[in-house]
């Protein structure tokens, strides 16, 4: 008696890549459509692998070009621009030939996305960091300052110092470990592209917690940046302890 299609899915759905051709090969006699439906629907799958794979490889050049330095480690931070909340950065130290599928600049992938691969990121890395600089000490110091202090405290806190930074387009003052800046890196490199979700998820999830603290400004959708129900917001209510003085003086 042969199997139910129902059934057949499932060891597709199983399958490794292996065990996937094997499959093929099995039922291609199967004149069922759907069998024959879920035989293309493997090769599709299979074929965008394949083309994943290729785009993380070129995602992976400067980790090769530098593999010889020893440890490295992508940096990257999310929030420079917003009206509220802190400038947060990412430090990520992934171990050699990690593959993560779907990893790309944070802003290129959604919010669900991100998540997921927070937590591969957070699962497969050899270290993980983040620096967390105030709205308060951006007033002070400017942003820029405050992002060169957010990273300096994402390095310091790895528990494995890298030998080699890979960093988003800067150049990050007093710090001793080598530094390449990358333009663009966190679509050019898998290391500085985990550094830029982990800053992002962990920035976003800091704006959900203000949005129950300070109701009525929308930071759960629009994180800090202004939106114009934000900015609306802003003027109808008055700036909170989060707002940054130094970005908001065109606005109340």
């Amino acid at each position: 008696m042969s199997k139910s299609i129902s059934q057949i899915r499932q060891e597709f759905d199983e399958a490794d890549e292996e065990r996937g051709e094997v499959l093929c090969r099995l039922y291609a006699g199967d004149a069922r459509a759907g069998v024959q439906n879920l035989i293309e629907r493997y090769r599709r799958r299979k074929e965008a692998l394949k083309k994943e794979r290729t785009r993380l490889a070129g995602m992976m050049i400067y980790e090769k070009k530098y593999r010889e330095y020893g440890r490295l480690c992508g940096i990257d931070e999310a929030g420079r621009g917003p009206l509220a909340g802190p400038v947060v950065a990412g430090a990520v130290i992934l171990p050699e030939n990690c593959e993560i599928l779907g990893i790309n600049d944070s802003k290129k992938l959604t919010a669900k996305k991100r998540e997921v691969l927070y937590d591969e990121i957070m699962e497969k890395a050899v270290a993980v960091s983040t620096g967390i600089v105030s709205p308060q000490r951006i007033d002070e110091i400017n942003i820029l300052q405050a992002t060169y202090e957010a990273m300096r405290e994402a390095v310091a806190g790895l528990g494995t110092e890298p030998d080699l930074l890979l960093n988003d387009a800067v150049t990050i003052p007093e710090v001793i470990i080598p530094q390449i800046p990358i333009v663009k890196g966190d679509a050019k490199s898998v290391s500085i592209a985990a550094a830029s979700i982990i800053a992002k998820v962990t920035r976003d999830r800091i704006m959900l917690k203000y949005e129950n603290r300070f109701p009525g400004y929308g930071f759960a959708s629009n994180k800090g940046y202004g939106s114009a129900e934000h900015i609306e917001a802003l003027r109808r209510l008055g700036p909170t302890p989060i707002h940054r003085n130094s970005f908001i003086g065109n606005f109340i």
